[in-house]
């Protein structure tokens, strides 16, 4: 099995970067794995800890209509050139945390992506440069409010409510070019988005060496590559599964709008 790189809350309120093992105890690292963080000789037991995020980025990118049957069925052509826009790092929320559904919002879709996580600043690379510039790969859902991104001129709003990035569970090193990505609802057996991850319009690399020629990418940093076709609709009580074929499965249920207290 491939290494397994995690985020951790203890229940001293510690936050550590870790190595998953396969009794679901963390090895420790000394700092952020894409620092060159190294083990320690901590070790957390499966109680102990709460997953968390497996990254805290400065600033997450996340490309649009990436996958030709999704532009087709938003009723749009593939774009010329890589269509990407910002969601705010506050959007992030782990594996198994609510997604809110807002109350501005009547209609609340999945959006199952590959996330690409940065390990190198990057500027000005070049897309033969830019594998290097990948540390990993991780799960995420780009979940939208679609009645507020079609009301919309622009899609911060529709796209950046707390908890619209759920991310997870977990990092891995590398990943099978076709690895295949699924989105599944409640207990249906049949997926409602499935595809290969090689069906993509614009590559990872492409991607990252685009998107540095417009801003400096940090370590840690996050590039959502797109959603396949068979974005659908979410209702409160829902329980949305993403899965990527080498990577895992990322799992959140949509609950009522948060109330702040």
């Amino acid at each position: 099995m491939a290494q397994r790189f995690v985020r951790v809350r203890t229940i001293q309120k510690q936050t550590y970067y870790g190595l998953l093992q396969l009794d679901r105890s963390v090895q420790v690292l000394d700092a952020p794995p894409w620092l060159e963080g190294q083990p320690t000789d901590l070790n957390l037991e499966p109680d102990s800890y709460q997953l968390l995020a497996p990254c805290a980025p400065t600033k997450i990118l996340a490309v649009g209509r990436n996958y030709p049957h999704h532009a087709s069925e938003m009723g749009t052509s593939v774009p010329e050139e890589p269509l990407f826009f910002l969601k705010p790092p506050t959007t992030v929320t782990a594996d198994s945390h609510p997604i809110y559904y807002p109350k501005q919002s009547q209609q609340l879709d999945y959006e199952g992506e590959l996330a690409l996580v940065v390990g190198t600043r990057t500027s000005h690379c070049m897309p033969e440069q830019a594998h290097s510039r990948i540390w990993g790969y991780t799960i995420t859902n780009d979940v939208t409010a679609r009645d507020l991104q079609r009301k919309d001129s622009q899609w911060a709003r529709s796209k950046g409510f707390d908890s619209f990035c759920p991310l997870g569970p977990w990092i891995v090193r590398n990943l099978s070019a076709g690895a295949n990505l699924q989105t599944f609802l409640n207990d249906a057996p049949e997926p409602l988005q499935s595809t290969s991850i090689d069906q993509m319009v614009f590559s990872a690399e492409f991607l990252v060496s685009y998107i540095s020629q417009v801003m400096t990418l940090l370590p840690g940093d996050l590039i959502l590559t797109g959603t396949p076709a068979g974005v659908g609709a979410m209702q409160i009580g829902d329980r949305v599964r993403v899965q990527i074929e080498g990577i895992g499965s990322l799992e959140n249920t949509v609950a009522a709008p948060k109330v702040e207290g």
